[in-house]
């Protein structure tokens, strides 16, 4: 009865115009999650089997988020100035090719120059995405007369992700058990290019007009000057800003070393199909959490309340993984982080994008993205090291710790809750469409 009730307000609320978007935004969410979620569950498997040691594979990685770090701002800009569409079109694009140049280095052993330049691209590739969907979908929403939560289109997002990344997570595990790491890189990269495709027919800017200014150089200065303003300059925004760098950084070594970590309480280093269940583990998790977001008002009336809670829940799981090295108990604890994970992130989208401006929304959220980017160059070399001069339990045990240190920002940013330019994003229960215009 309660779910009948659900869909007919989602009726109500969801013209065709929406409902369209809507469907858009999913269909292009699982297309590109589906090709990323191949190589999640056996990405670190893929590297060290090219000859990195923990040290090199994780900086490798860290060179990606160093990309993202770069790149962020450029591409932010770059959707804010001629349109979130292009964007996303110019993320296919060159994720597909260093995709493909993955696997070419794998082939050749290449060294490790190679792979630092080819994850600088991937990481340029996401930026591309970073930010431009998310902008895109909520202009789009506004322009189309959506009078719902959007926090529960996010919520229907991560659902649709968390399906996408259980499929491709199994099946890229699957699939390199059975031939070699490096297929999956391969079918990855078709997958991109088809997507490129479906955005080229489907996407369209609604309710944002690219720039088509004289002056790009001053348009550039005039958005990076009014992000700040609303990014860092913002408190309620700011401090759930500067939480990211310890959440988001940790949550990319902690995600990556669940691979090696599981297959060596496993008991057996060439079981790749165990490293594709973990991957699948955290995206079952991401679709309970992400049917539970609709629901979380029940118990929950300010969306900082969840991400304090959640933050200190997620370092106290964190810590348990390296102190109870057991497979099983450590299988449990990552069912409980993606939980918490999926929980999150729908609420925390609704929260800032409530907050920001839509000429500068693309700006800002990339920003955000940049922060947590951020956190990654420097969390995931070192934690690799200490994997490589200790071990993976330690690893995790210092994870936690980091991770920790996003709780004083998160009380920060409830407390910046209060403030009148953000009561209103912050009250789940009397929040709808956090879509607004630029005054």
């Amino acid at each position: 009865m309660a779910f009948c009730r659900q869909v007919l307000l989602q009726l109500r609320v969801m013209n065709a115009a929406a409902r369209k978007v809507q469907q858009t935004y999913l269909t292009l969410i699982l297309f590109n999650t589906l090709a990323a979620s191949l190589i999640w569950g056996i990405n670190t498997l893929f590297l060290l089997d090219a000859g990195l040691s923990n040290l090199e594979a994780f900086a490798a990685n860290a060179f990606f988020t160093a990309g993202m770090v770069l790149f962020e701002i450029p591409t932010g800009v770059v959707a804010d100035l001629r349109g979130r569409r292009l964007s996303f079109l110019l993320g296919a694009l060159t994720l597909a090719v260093s995709t493909f140049l993955y696997f070419v280095m794998w082939q050749m052993a290449a060294p490790f120059w190679g792979w630092a330049v080819t994850s600088v691209l991937l990481g340029l590739g996401f930026t591309f995405f970073s930010g431009a969907m998310e902008a895109w979908l909520v202009d789009a929403l506004l322009f189309t007369g959506y009078k719902g939560k959007v926090e529960n289109v996010f919520a229907k997002g991560q659902i649709v992700m968390g399906i996408a990344m259980l499929t491709g997570s199994i099946g890229g595990g699957v699939i390199a058990q059975a031939t070699n790491l490096g297929v999956p890189y391969i079918i990855r990269g078709i997958i991109l290019a088809a997507t490129f495709v479906m955005a080229f027919i489907l996407m369209r800017d609604l309710g944002f007009n690219p720039k088509s200014g004289k002056h790009p150089v001053k348009e550039i200065k005039n958005i990076l000057h009014s992000s700040i303003d609303h990014g860092l300059r913002n408190p309620p925004v700011r401090w759930v800003m500067l939480a990211a760098p310890f959440a988001a950084g940790v949550g990319i070594y902690g995600f990556y070393a669940l691979q090696p970590y599981l297959l060596e309480l496993w008991g057996n280093p060439h079981a790749y199909g165990i490293a594709g269940l973990t991957a699948a583990i955290v995206a079952g998790a991401q679709i309970a959490g992400g049917i539970l977001v609709p629901h979380v008002g029940r118990y929950f009336k300010r969306r900082t309340t969840v991400l304090l809670t959640t933050i200190v829940l997620s370092t106290t799981t964190l810590t348990l993984m390296g102190l109870i090295p057991n497979f099983w108990v450590v299988i449990v604890l990552v069912v409980i982080w993606g939980l918490l994970y999926a929980a999150t992130i729908p609420v925390r989208q609704a929260y800032i994008n409530d907050l920001i401006p839509s000429e500068q929304r693309a700006t800002v959220l990339s920003f955000d993205s940049l922060m947590s980017s951020g956190g990654g160059v420097v969390t995931q070399p070192v934690l690799g090291k200490a994997a490589d001069a200790w071990s993976y339990q330690t690893s995790y045990l210092l994870s936690g710790g980091i991770y920790g240190l996003a709780i004083p920002f998160a009380i920060l940013a409830r407390r910046a809750g209060n403030r009148p330019n953000a009561k209103v994003a912050d009250a789940i229960s009397s929040y709808e469409n956090p879509a607004k215009p630029a005054e």
